[in-house]
């Protein structure tokens, strides 16, 4: 087997922290990062090499091919798109048609998406196989909190559930609490919980679990799973006792930081 030595790589950036984590891991890793930021999503600290719009991709293809970069990842949340950021260039045009060509739900899209880029002689990867200490690389239990027993149905329940609605192209996320209780759709993780938060703000008894699992087939290269400080807040603030995710693959953002949270308000995290 041939090793690659194409070391340099394009990393597309949205909002919040995660492209300030990937960028420094993967320079640390030895790679020669060039940042894109997508403009109205990206933090400005993070001062990338280029900016364009979300449907400005002919500008970014353009620098990636004089400066040699056939390689591609893309981490950060984009929020709500106006008119103006999805104005495509004639680029981005030819790319959204096959992107609509193949469009099912949200997960089909980002395969589309992904192989139009790949017909134009890109490689996409997945940050955290390049950056897996990123990740909670070993499963098991990952806090000083263990799950009690019976929280072991609630686990079971969860991890069950979670691939039911990843095969219906539903959601990621679930809370269980002896039933179903919430399940995430278009609104995304964090109002999901903020929901079991006003559910259960004048419950005293605490219980459950939360679960963010990869969808069965999800394409890790585009939509990456990601928890953070936040995460075990809303969790805690909804009276839930653990976080069930997926080894090697979701994104913990500043896991020391996310450990400590945990340990601090007796919530554990079992990575699987």
């Amino acid at each position: 087997m041939t090793k690659d030595t194409d070391k340099k790589i394009a990393l597309f950036a949205g909002a919040l922290s995660l492209p300030f984590l990937t960028r420094d891991a993967l320079r640390k890793n030895g790679w020669d990062v060039y940042v894109v930021g997508i403009k109205n999503f990206y933090d400005p600290k993070l001062n990338p090499d280029l900016v364009i719009r979300i449907g400005g991709g002919g500008r970014a293809a353009r620098e990636c091919k004089k400066r040699g970069i056939h390689k591609l990842t893309f981490v950060g949340a984009l929020g709500h798109l106006t008119p103006s950021d999805i104005r495509p260039d004639l680029w981005s045009v030819s790319v959204l048609l096959s992107v609509l060509k193949n469009q099912r739900g949200y997960d089909s899209m980002a395969v589309a998406f992904t192989k139009a880029l790949e017909k134009r002689g890109y490689e996409i990867v997945a940050a955290q196989d390049l950056a897996p200490e990123l990740t909670f690389e070993k499963p098991g239990i990952q806090t000083k909190t263990k799950p009690a027993k019976s929280d072991m149905k609630d686990i079971e329940r969860a991890i069950q559930v979670s691939h039911t609605i990843g095969t219906e192209d539903i959601g990621a996320s679930v809370v269980v609490d002896k039933q179903v209780i919430a399940v995430e759709a278009a609104e995304g993780t964090a109002r999901m919980l903020d929901r079991v938060v006003e559910m259960r703000k004048n419950r005293k008894k605490t219980g459950g679990v939360f679960a963010k699992m990869i969808k069965p087939d999800q394409d890790l290269r585009i939509d990456i799973p990601a928890i953070g400080v936040d995460t075990v807040k809303a969790v805690a603030d909804a009276k839930l006792h653990g976080i069930i995710v997926n080894a090697k693959t979701c994104f913990v953002i500043d896991k020391p930081a996310v450990i400590a949270a945990a340990n601090k308000a007796k919530i554990f995290i079992q990575a699987i």
